[in-house]
């Protein structure tokens, strides 16, 4: 088949779709890959190391895309992108469908086959193509590191011939693959760690990285966790309680990690501007969830800010893109494992439409709205 990879265009977008070791191996396997100019140079990865290993380099991504199969993008490019596509062609990124109607329509009116990669089902056999999960292990990194930065004391106790330095407090919210990489990260740099959420097997898991669980057992909590292993939205009384529990708790700690979101939601807030107020002068929050609205109350997306009382907030909004080439490589090793249930024996493009997780990202088909997220909601 012939597959495309487009060069960003979103803002503050670093990534990109594929990585040389990625194309590589789709040229070994008789495909033949189209790759736009300068599409890897923000991720480190040149125009010639594309080249070396077979890619074609094209002008511009309305080229690229013009006689492609499949279409390999990070966030599902643009209208303009889509309606350069052939008919029947397949376009895989994550596209935040619940937000965005329009673009959803867009990919119908076209008859182009998108695929949302943040919809592939959270099954065993589908680990290897969790985007999510790769782009969220190092996010989870990049915040202890980017807290570390703005921190202006020391992680580790350190004792030394002229006193001890007390280790740094470290309070993670929110327990899924960003906030295990952020309580691992912590415990590597010396932190003393603590951490919370609301699903009841998170409790096993924090204890397992060395960290201290914090949360409000209740029988509420007790169910509080999705089929398919997300957290569900909790009662008003249930997050009044852990809010008073957390408000104690996050008053004593240097560092404040959150990263909590509800797919096809607006992050729940965790932290008031009453517990910011309680912070010391020099506490970093760092909110996973700005993009969304934010964890932090009073968040800026995008932004650095410092409250009245000296506590930095850090509102980044593409974490991943801040560890571009890493993110990239893994990225693009996802669409690689993707790949083989879109591909015939031959080798041409024919999406198993049997399959479970072709079934479970597929938003449009044969110039229609498909995905049951998108579907009008039945009555009765």
């Amino acid at each position: 088949m012939k597959i495309a990879v487009i060069k960003e265009s979103a803002a503050n977008e670093q990534r990109v779709a594929a990585s040389p070791d990625a194309v590589k191996s789709y040229v070994a396997a008789g495909h033949s890959v189209t790759i736009t100019k300068g599409a890897g140079a923000a991720a480190n990865f040149s125009d010639a190391d594309f080249k070396e290993v077979g890619a074609t380099l094209s002008a511009s991504n309305t080229a690229a895309v013009k006689t492609a199969d499949v279409v390999f993008s990070i966030n599902g490019g643009d209208a303009k992108l889509i309606a350069g596509m052939k008919k029947g062609a397949g376009l895989l990124g994550l596209m935040n469908p619940t937000d965005q109607p329009a673009y959803v329509k867009a990919c119908a009116k076209a008859g182009i086959t998108a695929y949302a990669l943040e919809y592939i089902p959270r099954i065993s056999r589908a680990q290897s193509m969790d985007v999510l999960s790769s782009q969220s292990n190092l996010a989870g990194y990049r915040a202890v590191v980017e807290a570390a930065t703005e921190y202006g004391r020391a992680f580790p106790m350190m004792m030394t011939a002229a006193g001890t330095v007390a280790p740094a407090k470290t309070f993670i919210m929110g327990v899924g693959v960003a906030g295990l990489q952020a309580i691992a990260t912590a415990r590597r740099l010396g932190a003393v760690t603590t951490a919370t959420d609301v699903r009841p097997a998170t409790k096993e898991q924090v204890a397992s990285l060395g960290a201290k669980f914090i949360a409000v057992e209740n029988e509420e909590f007790k169910a509080a966790e999705t089929a398919g292993g997300y957290a569900k939205q909790m009662s008003p009384e249930y997050q009044k309680l852990q809010a008073e529990l957390t408000a104690t708790h996050i008053a004593k700690q240097d560092i404040v990690i959150t990263t909590a979101l509800i797919p096809g939601r607006d992050a729940p807030i965790l932290v008031t501007k009453d517990m910011i107020k309680t912070m010391r002068p020099g506490s970093v929050l760092i909110d996973l969830a700005a993009a969304r609205g934010g964890n932090v109350e009073g968040v800026k997306p995008g932004e650095v800010t410092v409250t009245k009382n000296g506590v930095i907030i850090v509102g980044h909004t593409n974490w991943p893109s801040r560890m571009a080439t890493d993110s990239s490589s893994l990225f693009a090793r996802n669409l690689k494992n993707i790949l083989p249930l879109m591909s015939a024996e031959d080798g041409a493009y024919a999406p198993d439409w049997e399959d479970e997780i072709i079934q479970g990202c597929a938003l449009t088909k044969d110039g229609e709205i498909i995905h049951e997220r998108l579907l009008p909601k039945k009555e009765g």
